[in-house]
């Protein structure tokens, strides 16, 4: 129940995908972007899923999160539920030095932006570094999901 994570800006998008296992289509909203507790359903793989989410620690590696699988008719019912700003993306799983990174190209009204994460067992857990990574935004609450989708590209 506990996510811990490292988020990076991807500076070469066609590299990183160029090594991709999987990739498929994403379409997210938010039922409540509230910091404490926000509150996803996504849609993905044909499958939809409810995800909440609690504040992130002061680093924004660290949060608790509870996903559940929902049939895709009530994620696809639900969804006009969501506030304004769905988000959709591509995710590609990409494997490097035996690290997988979910590398996410956004579309729409964010298209442009790159997104890799990685999911750490640790906080102290050590990554290596692809080359087309270019900077770190784990904690910079610009590039959460529920923030870009309200308040649309960082500057």
């Amino acid at each position: 129940m506990v996510e811990i994570e490292r988020k990076f800006l991807v500076d070469n998008p066609a590299q990183a995908i160029l090594y991709a296992r999987h990739s498929f289509q994403i379409f997210q909203g938010y039922i409540s972007n509230d910091p404490a507790r926000t509150v996803r359903l996504r849609i993905g793989q044909g499958k939809g899923f409810l995800t909440i989410k609690g504040a992130s620690s002061p680093e924004g590696t660290t949060r608790l999160e509870w996903e559940q699988e929902i049939p895709l008719a009530d994620a696809k019912a639900l969804m006009p539920l969501c506030l304004p700003g769905l988000i959709q993306k591509t995710r590609h799983h990409v494997f490097d030095r035996q690290q997988l990174f979910e590398v996410d190209v956004f579309e729409g009204a964010l298209a442009g932006l790159v997104i890799a994460e990685i999911e750490l067992k640790n906080p102290e857990d050590k990554i290596q570094l692809p080359a087309w990574i270019s900077k770190e935004v784990t904690g910079d609450k610009r590039y959460y999901n529920s923030h870009l989708a309200v308040h649309g590209m960082p500057s």
